[in-house]
């Protein structure tokens, strides 16, 4: 560096024990240089094609597994009830294949899925990936937890099969990788951070984007285990290889044949029994360390007992005994209370937003409904248009060469589709041009005591 005027000697010399050096002002712009050129500073990266060569040799008859019963048991010790759910999702972690899983707010939907990980062996990853110049970082500790063993070369890390979750946020250009020009690293998207373990699309069809854009995304990922990233215009192939898991409380009709055949396995969920909501709410307590009285228990139980049976007959919820007991937490601090009792109980009974709802009878699934406007684009119009208004539209306008129809959001495009087919109606295609709130009238009954 010296010899090609980079720096220079300010001090010392080979004849004493250290010399010392400064940059010149060309030195100084070189280092700019680089440093714009690529700014990573960090970890030596794997070279891409060592990370392909051992992600294979790892994934490569990876399913089926025999999970061992002492692995189920702990993955699932602090799981209550669900004995299908937890069988089902043994069977779909056994042989690496997609589950759906649909049903009411509240009943643990998300909690489930998020065991599904643990069933899985764990995987060695590279923290880094370097190719054609470029660094692209596969490492998240958001997603990925080391095992307490860990590889000789620190460039590789051992992790706990990754569950990666996604939900309402989730757009289009979430599911590609970026580049990161602080950082100077490509960041890889949930795709790739699922790799070896389970990736959750929760709260499917509420998304920004619409929902069946998003799962046209996944299907060749899914179908090739595969994806591609583009690292200064080239093609770069990245495996893809995790269980797919799916869920909504919205119709189930939002998941169409070609996305269901990705994930064939399925929970329905209802609303659980009062025991297993009472065992719920008592180790949430626990778990905050309250003290508390055992009619306590008793008087969260009869919220949801039949009426019938001398109780408010309002709807279970898992959602409600964790609520409820942080909600009595508060509640029981604010009174200067020493444990939880009766009247602090009631309290954050009382406190609870969808519990006063159910009291006052309004359904909050009801309150509003997503309405969809689709753009049919179709030579037929008149004939769509009469087809259409049969179908349950609510509004029905023409343009040229189309026809613009309102629906409940239950209607997806492929459904649309396909009925105006059946009925005789030759369409091009069906586009969802808007997605907006309709609100629904409801009569509010007195608030009962």
């Amino acid at each position: 560096m010296e010899k090609d005027g980079f720096c220079a000697q300010v001090g010392g010399s080979f004849l004493f024990s250290s010399v010392e050096y400064t940059l010149t002002p060309r030195g100084v712009e070189k280092a700019r240089l680089v440093m714009e050129e690529n700014p990573y500073m960090g970890m030596a990266p794997v070279p891409y094609d060592r990370y392909f060569e051992l992600m294979d040799k790892q994934l490569k008859n990876r399913f089926p597994i025999e999970i061992p019963e002492e692995v189920i048991e702990k993955t699932f010790r602090d799981v209550v009830g669900l004995s299908y759910a937890k069988e089902c999702l043994v069977e779909a972690c056994t042989i690496g294949k997609g589950i759906f899983v649909y049903g009411a707010p509240g009943t643990g939907k998300t909690f489930i899925i998020s065991k599904a990980s643990d069933l899985l062996p764990p995987i060695v990853i590279p923290r880094f990936i370097e190719f054609s110049g470029r660094v692209i970082q596969i490492f998240d500790p958001d997603f990925h937890r080391p095992c307490p063993e860990e590889p000789d070369d620190p460039r590789w890390i051992k992790i706990h099969a990754p569950f990666v979750f996604t939900g309402s946020e989730l757009s289009l250009n979430e599911l590609e990788t970026t580049y990161n020009m602080n950082k100077g690293v490509y960041e890889t998207s949930p795709l790739i951070k699922a790799n070896g373990g389970v990736l959750l699309i929760d709260d499917l069809g509420r998304q920004r984007d619409d929902h069946e854009v998003i799962l046209n995304r996944l299907i060749v990922p899914l179908e090739n285990r595969k994806d591609v990233i583009y690292v200064r215009g080239v093609p770069v192939i990245f495996h893809t290889h995790f269980i797919p898991a799916f869920s909504t409380n919205l119709d189930v009709s939002i998941m169409d044949e070609a996305h269901l055949r990705r994930a064939p396995m399925h929970i329905s969920l209802k609303h659980p029994p009062v025991e297993n909501v009472a065992e719920v709410f008592r180790r949430n307590l626990d778990y905050t360390g309250e003290e508390y009285d055992e009619e306590v228990i008793e008087r969260f139980k009869r919220v949801y007992t039949p009426v019938a049976d001398g109780g408010e007959g309002l709807q279970p919820s898992y959602a409600h005994a964790r609520d409820i007991a942080q909600i009595a937490q508060a509640v029981r601090i604010n009174m200067g209370r020493d444990r939880i009792d009766l009247e602090v109980i009631e309290r954050a009974l009382e406190k609870h937003v969808l519990i006063a709802l159910q009291r006052m009878d309004i359904d909050i699934s009801q309150v509003h409904h997503s309405i969809r406007t689709f753009r049919i684009i179709t030579g037929d119009s008149e004939r769509a248009v009469e087809v259409l208004k049969l179908y349950g539209a609510l509004t029905v306008a023409l343009e040229k060469g189309a026809v613009l129809a309102d629906f409940e959001d239950s209607i997806s495009p492929s459904q649309l589709l396909e009925h105006l087919q059946v009925n005789g109606v030759s369409a091009e295609r069906v586009e969802v041009i808007s997605e907006t709130q309709r609100e629904i009238k409801k009569t509010i009954l007195e608030y009962r005591d």
